[in-house]
């Protein structure tokens, strides 16, 4: 298993910490005498730097493998969708908000797998990246938004960015691959 790969699965095994650490309630909100939302925070921040780092690494080193293909954009989703769903648990993100961007994400996912399976490779859209990035900000500003109301607001207008991307990037995907969704004609 190369480095990128191995990151990504680090990844993948931080996804329930970071569950376990937003919805236990622990004794005076300290976890080893650190506030909660820093740890966190600490946990989703470094798992989300291991999604920049995995990709970069992968190129820089020409280790781009079919593992690390699929199981990127699954540790991506499994972090995202289980900080989302968290918030909604903590009343710190409207859940019709989340069922918007995790139904993007199944949307483009399933629109990604179709067109693989026709033989098209679907790149990212530059509307996605800064979906990404809008989710990241947002997701960190709302794990420490319980005592910041600054952060608060900060991760409320990230998830509106994070909304409009979504569902744009969503539509140019449909859009720009209309015609690897349409039945094939026999030749």
């Amino acid at each position: 298993m190369n480095l990128p790969n191995s990151l990504t699965l680090t990844r993948i095994f931080l996804v329930p910490l970071l569950v376990v650490v937003l919805l236990t309630k622990f004794e005076g909100r300290l976890i080893l005498g650190v506030p909660k939302d820093l740890v966190g925070a600490a946990i989703f921040g470094v798992a989300s730097l291991t999604d920049w780092l995995d990709g970069y690494l992968a190129r820089r080193r020409k280790q781009i493998t079919a593992l690390g293909q699929v199981i990127d954009p699954l540790a991506d989703k499994l972090l995202t969708a289980a900080a989302l769903i968290s918030l909604v648990a903590m009343d710190l993100a409207p859940a019709w908000m989340v069922a918007v961007i995790i139904g993007r994400e199944f949307a483009v996912t399933g629109l990604r797998s179709l067109a693989y399976a026709r033989g098209v490779a679907v790149p990212a859209s530059p509307l996605g990246k800064i979906k990404m990035v809008a989710q990241v900000v947002a997701i960190l500003a709302l794990i420490l938004a319980h005592d910041q109301p600054k952060f608060r607001v900060i991760g409320e207008a990230g998830l509106w960015v994070v909304v409009v991307a979504a569902l744009v990037s969503a539509a140019d995907y449909f859009r720009r691959y209309n015609s690897i969704l349409g039945p094939r004609v026999a030749d």
